[in-house]
């Protein structure tokens, strides 16, 4: 509860604070200026110039104290006033003037000091003022004017109003933004008697010059009419012409017609000629000499065909025979040198036993060697059990004794021995020392 009120409190401060705010802050427009006086209302000198005992506040905002100070406002924004005068010029004729005057408070210090010291409350009675200010300098400055100045050189006469306006306009604190003269009217018709010769001058040179139009269209109406009259005797002249060459050209052409006709009757005529050549003549030639030429050539494909045979046959005996004389050739050839390779062989290996009989020996051990394993294993091939002490050197020492003890290996090996024995004996026959081949027996049963 405390919290609410103290909440409650501080909204209605805030709310009087920002009604007391209102009522004392006092904002200048753009177009206007507060003029503030009362209790502390002094403003800085500006340009020399004093506030005369008040405050001027222009395009800012600025606290007025109620009840010691009062705040009112000077419009700063553009004002226009009429002008109706009458007036007599230097030559003494009198002359009614209408003009408008747009003018408005100065934005300096200075003017907006002057303006509000007399006319702060009176601002609706600018207009009379400058109305009676500007009709007094153009009545004095009309009376030395003559009308035709006024008519032709108004500038003349709104600049030299401003001119002797500018002072008693600065002492207002106003300034003159435009002065534009409307209308000059005179009532003894001066202004349009002096028109008048003007106008005469304009009206004569009017009718001379529509005169001289009407003469000048009067001529060349008649210029016209004689070109027209020359076009259409000119237009009959080539119509007459024209008809006589239609004619003419229809002449040429009903000539160039039969020419054209009898000369279409020639090319039909060569036409047909031609084309009974064409369709019966050409085609019974082409037909009777196309008989001829396959005739001839049937009757040297006839021939060709023979010579052909013939040459086939020849040469096809050329080539059997040729075959086999070559054939034969090599054959025999293939019997010589099988017979030299064979003798150089036989040449080779006794030559190789005379020089090294050990090592031939060797090498048909080596040769052999698959079958010499098989028959000492032979010795195990009734064996049903049999226990290897030593491991594996037990295991080596009882091969090794089973291929030596094996009889069909040393009998292969003796064998093997007598054939290099008698291979020198051999050689001269020209026979091949042969290895028996061991009988394979069966390998032993582990089981």
């Amino acid at each position: 509860m405390p919290v609410v009120m103290v909440v409650v409190a501080a909204v209605v401060g805030l709310v009087v604070l920002i009604i007391l705010f209102k009522m004392v802050w006092r904002v200048a427009e753009p177009n206007e200026a507060l003029i503030i006086s009362g209790l502390g209302a002094r403003s800085k000198p500006i340009d020399g110039v004093d506030s005369l005992g008040f405050k001027i506040v222009t395009g800012k905002g600025t606290l007025v104290l109620p009840g010691f100070q009062t705040a009112r406002r000077l419009r700063l924004d553009s004002r226009a006033a009429n002008l109706e005068v009458n007036c007599v010029t230097q030559q003494g004729i009198p002359v009614h003037v209408r003009g408008v005057v747009i003018y408005k408070v100065g934005d300096d210090f200075r003017s907006i000091a002057n303006a509000a010291r007399r006319f702060l409350e009176q601002q609706k009675s600018m207009d009379g003022a400058i109305h009676e200010l500007f009709t007094g300098h153009l009545r004095s400055i009309i009376g030395n004017l003559t009308v035709e100045d006024l008519i032709l050189n108004r500038e003349r006469l709104t600049s030299e109003t401003r001119g002797s306006a500018a002072d008693e306009m600065s002492k207002l604190g106003l300034i003159v933004d435009s002065l534009q003269i409307q209308g000059i009217e005179d009532d003894t018709g001066y202004i349009n008697n002096l028109g008048r010769p003007h106008a005469a001058r304009v009206a004569a040179a009017a009718r001379i010059a529509e005169a001289e139009r009407d003469q000048e269209a009067t001529q060349r109406e008649q210029e016209t009419e004689r070109q027209k009259a020359e076009v259409v005797r000119d237009t009959e002249i080539k119509k007459a012409e024209y008809a006589g060459q239609v004619k003419q050209a229809e002449q040429q052409a009903r000539q160039e017609v039969i020419l054209r006709e009898t000369r279409n009757a020639e090319l039909e005529a060569e036409r047909t000629e031609k084309q009974l050549e064409s369709q019966v003549r050409k085609p019974a030639d082409a037909k009777a000499y196309e008989q001829i030429k396959l005739a001839e050539a049937e009757r040297e494909e006839r021939i060709a065909y023979a010579q052909a045979a013939a040459t086939e046959v020849q040469l096809k005996a050329q080539r059997e025979s040729e075959a086999i004389r070559l054939i034969g050739e090599a054959e025999a050839e293939a019997t010589r040198r099988k017979g030299l390779a064979e003798a150089e062989a036989i040449k080779a290996r006794a030559q190789a036993l005379a020089e090294n009989q050990e090592a031939v020996i060797a090498q048909q051990l080596a040769e052999n060697w698959p079958q010499i394993v098989e028959a000492g294993a032979g010795v195990f091939g009734n064996v049903d059990n049999m226990v290897v002490l030593n491991g594996a050197q037990g295991m080596e020492e009882m091969l090794a004794k089973a291929l030596t003890l094996g009889g069909t290996g040393l009998g292969l090996a003796r064998t093997l021995l007598n054939n290099l024995n008698g291979t020198q004996a051999q050689a001269t026959n020209g026979a091949v020392p042969a290895v028996p081949a061991a009988t394979p027996t069966a390998t032993p049963d582990n089981d």
